[in-house]
């Protein structure tokens, strides 16, 4: 809850309005597991709460690590579906890719997400836990919403969650160390655009509009030279960055003339660009470009004044890697 629903609580509890505030602080900074822990709350208003609410934390279910480091948790939603988060460390900085739907309704041909269907949204509680209950939860740096889901699709949720990890009663993080992946969703887009500070990714993965639909059904709804329209009537030079996520396949969308149209469509944006190799999956026919390949197409980006990187794969070898979340065949061992 933020902390204008929880005066709310109290209010109809019969608590002073003090308590909401301490309510706030034991959840979300001293992280507390239950209402008995919030000792400066009397007993008795303590066990009027218990009777109603409870904190809302819940551990994974279960979880792999990577030769590289890489995390991967695995949690049961409160109506007992299943979603996955990942832990990134990397020398500084930890990083958790969040979720925030269970499945995926886009069914983008190369992601194991979206060949899982889609099975419901999460709710901030849902969100929000996956933040405070991976084991590295104290030491995080930087979260992004990458994980299993389109985040714009459940933009409700989402943005409350955001609300409390940037809220003084709440983590009290800087926008700056918050990501959000999307393909797109133009209204919701817009919104999160007025609504937040939060730096923005975008899949784009092809500028060319029929061959993105061919791959990304989203782009018949909301076509990427839209996106880029509506993108342009923001500033960029400041505290927010624009990134886009372009998924390379071999002899598909990794050609010169690929490159050629991607910096014609940027162009004049202040935005970087992370090439990303793909992760084979399961039934699908698209295969990963070659490295000389990526850095071709890096470097040509390069010269005409973007920044561009090749971002490194991490967590492969369990699944956990771009494109790769899923727990349709999880569902039934747990």
């Amino acid at each position: 809850m933020t902390l204008h629903e929880l005066k709310d609580v109290v209010s109809e509890c019969g608590l002073p309005k003090f308590a909401a505030k301490q309510i706030a602080d034991w959840i979300y900074k001293k992280r507390a597991l239950s209402i008995d822990e919030m000792t400066n709350i009397s007993l008795a208003n303590r066990q009027l709460l218990s009777q109603n609410y409870d904190v809302g934390r819940y551990v994974p279910s279960d979880f792999q690590k990577s030769e590289d480091g890489t995390i991967k948790y695995l949690f049961k939603t409160e109506n007992d579906k299943l979603i996955e988060t990942v832990m990134i460390p990397d020398k500084e900085r930890m990083t958790l890719c969040v979720s925030s739907q269970v499945g995926c309704k886009l069914n983008c041909q190369f992601c194991m997400t979206g060949k899982q269907g889609f099975n419901g949204n999460l709710t901030t509680n849902e969100i929000l836990n996956q933040i405070y209950s991976v084991q590295e939860a104290e030491k995080l740096t930087n979260i992004v919403f990458m994980g299993m889901g389109e985040p714009l699709d459940n933009y409700r949720e989402l943005k409350k969650t955001l609300d409390i990890i940037t809220a003084d009663y709440g983590l009290a993080w800087s926008p700056k160390r918050i990501t959000l992946s999307t393909t797109g969703v133009i209204p919701k887009l817009k919104q999160f655009l007025d609504e937040s500070s939060a730096h923005l990714a975008i899949s784009i993965h092809t500028p060319i509009s029929d061959q993105r639909a061919s791959i990304m059904p989203v782009e018949k709804a909301y076509p990427i030279e839209e996106v880029i329209d509506l993108l342009r009537q923001y500033d960029w030079r400041g505290q927010r960055r624009l990134s886009f996520e372009y998924i390379m396949f071999d002899n598909f969308n990794d050609t010169r003339e690929h490159s050629i149209k991607l910096a014609q469509l940027l162009r004049g944006l202040d935005c970087r660009v992370n090439l990303i190799r793909f992760h084979a999956i399961p039934n699908v026919d698209l295969k990963t470009s070659t490295l000389e390949k990526m850095e071709s197409f890096r470097d040509y980006l390069n010269k005409k004044g973007f920044l561009c990187t090749i971002r490194s794969s991490r967590g492969e070898d369990i699944s956990a890697a771009c494109g790769m979340l899923s727990t349709e065949k999880t569902k039934n061992k747990i």
